[in-house]
């Protein structure tokens, strides 16, 4: 290896080693919220025993629909995918920002675990297994149908099954409505007519992301209003599946600081406790996942966190006691850090879409993950259309990720590196011109949406030559607060030759949402001459820290 130029400026001399950045559970029996740091949209959750399942929508990223596992509700592990290709397969061959999983629903009958989504450009999917650990079902598509989301199933004590779901407006031409229709036992095909079961446009616009439970003799349906960020939690009940329906408002900001506690599951502990899963839409961050217990009344209704103010609607909860269990729970959260030493990626990582033969290869003999660049796609416009982006969620309001990795260039133009990826994005990295390598930082506004071009924002000469080098790059996450009480997620990108002294390069960045999931960070690698053998990364680690 060439003898790299030594860069000069001011550094920081910080070590990173590998820790947890977002820890809920308090060790002394509470737990605070949110209980994941992290961009687990619309989720819901099942009990079995002493083990809760939770899932989430995944969109357009592959793998798809993580499953997480927990014992207490509080500390939570990814444990297994269920599928690495999205269907229709070449249709989520490329990038389809916002299609793909919405608002999915797990459920436990018969011995099978069942997950239900709705894709509003295509249809309803179902999939299920006997071991959410194991293997799942390839996708089965059991309607056809533009326009359905958030489709949750319901199996009667007599054996019958029912299906309740919402609109998109982008699809169906109607939203604020949630239908019923009846399935068949086995769970895959729906019979018969949707039947208007609630009409949300007077006193409860939005409505979407129902729920449908059974309990006491009562039909429950679960639903947020109000849209995602100004939202709330209404409940509806009936003595038979088709209505009519009562309605109440049972969980709003309130006097708190949690704004629009919005969709999610109801699930009770060992104890016969109830809990509430839901999100909160943090901008930037995602849509973060809150805990809340859940009262019931003599008369069958629920308040869901805690009534302060008595008007007879719950507000969401900072800390609370944790939830019974018979499982002592060690302290866990979902795995951020990696030392890419096994033959699988972590379940942390996902790309943009279904990924390829010859995006990568685990190297578990030489501890790496290699990465090659790839050729854009034709009409490319920026990052944005590059299916190859491995990312993972931020996964805390304030820490840091560096990785070490080493280039290997080919042809003009390869470059690789770091990306904070969101509608807008930025990267540092390092990109090969004119027989030589340059440390780079870009930055693209709108590029999702509008796809806007990138701006090469500085670059530093980094080697005379392109042979393989190593290089740290460094991402300080910190969370900043606007005006109107708002979070902004603010990225300050820095690079290492020695992996102890770090210079930041380009100014701070403030990251901004994706197409319906939080902004995520993780690595680009990028070909502009479409040659074969062209250029790639192996990546050491990626490691976390506060």
């Amino acid at each position: 290896m060439k003898k790299l130029f030594l860069l000069f400026g001011l550094f920081s001399a910080v070590a990173v080693s590998a820790q947890t950045v977002w820890t809920p559970d308090l060790g002394n029996g509470k737990y605070k919220n949110p209980v994941l740091y992290a961009d687990y949209s619309d989720p819901d959750v099942t009990r079995t025993g002493d083990d809760f399942w939770m899932t989430s929508s995944s969109f357009n990223c592959a793998p798809g629909l993580q499953i997480l596992h927990s014992t207490d509700l509080v500390n939570w592990e990814i444990v297994n995918t269920v599928f690495t290709q999205q269907p229709p397969y070449d249709h989520f061959d490329k990038p389809r920002h916002g299609e793909g999983v919405w608002a999915p629903s797990i459920r436990f009958h018969d011995g099978w675990y069942y997950i239900y989504w709705g894709n509003p450009y295509v249809g309803i999917y179902m999939t299920k297994t006997q071991d959410p650990r194991g293997e799942w079902s390839e996708p089965l598509l059991i309607k056809k149908v533009l326009g359905i989301i958030d489709t949750c199933p319901l199996w009667d004590d007599d054996g019958k099954a029912y299906l309740v779901h919402g609109w998109a407006g982008s699809c169906a031409g109607l939203k604020s409505v949630l239908s019923v229709c009846e399935m068949t036992p086995d769970g895959e095909r729906l019979i018969g007519e949707d039947v208007l079961i609630f009409d949300g446009h007077g006193d409860h616009p939005t409505v979407e992301g129902p729920k449908f439970y059974k309990r006491n003799g009562w039909y429950y349906v679960f639903a947020p209003a109000g849209g995602v960020k100004p939202g709330w939690q209404i409940v509806l009940r009936s003595k038979s599946p088709w209505g009519p329906y009562e309605c109440r408002t049972v969980l709003h900001q309130g006097n708190t600081k949690t704004p629009g506690p919005h969709q999610g599951g109801l699930v009770d502990d060992v104890e016969g406790n109830s809990w509430f899963v839901h999100f909160v839409d943090m901008y930037a961050y995602g849509r973060v996942v809150h805990l809340q217990p859940v009262t019931w009344s003599d008369d069958d209704w629920c308040i869901v966190g805690v009534d302060r103010n008595g008007d007879g609607i719950g507000e969401p909860v900072d800390t609370f006691r944790k939830p019974a269990s018979r499982v002592k729970s060690a302290v866990r959260t979902p795995a951020d850090s990696d030392e890419f030493d096994g033959r699988r990626l972590g379940l942390q990582w996902q790309w943009h879409a279904n990924p390829q033969l010859g995006w990568y290869f685990p190297h578990p003999s030489d501890g790496e993950l290699r990465l090659y660049c790839r050729n854009r796609p034709e009409g490319w416009r920026n990052l944005s259309d590059n299916g190859n982006l491995l990312l993972q969620k931020i996964n805390a309001p304030t820490y840091t990720a560096t990785t070490k990795l080493r280039f290997h260039p080919s042809y003009e133009g390869d470059r690789a590196g770091l990306i904070v990826m969101g509608h807008d994005y930025a990267t540092i990295g390092l990109r090969y011109a004119d027989g030589k390598l340059l440390v780079e930082r870009t930055t693209c506004k709108r590029a999702m949406k509008k796809g806007a071009p990138e701006t090469a924002d500085a670059s530093l000469p980094f080697a005379a030559s392109g042979e393989p080098v190593d290089v740290w790059f460094r991402c300080r996450f910190e969370q900043q607060w606007n005006d109107d009480a708002t979070p902004r997620l603010v990225c300050r990108l820095s690079f290492s030759t020695d992996g102890k002294r770090f210079r930041e390069l380009g100014d701070a960045f403030t990251a901004e949402a994706g197409h319906w999931i939080g902004a995520k960070v993780g690595y680009f690698a990028d070909a502009q001459v479409h040659k074969n053998d062209a250029g790639w990364i192996d990546a050491d680690w990626f490691r976390t820290s506060k």
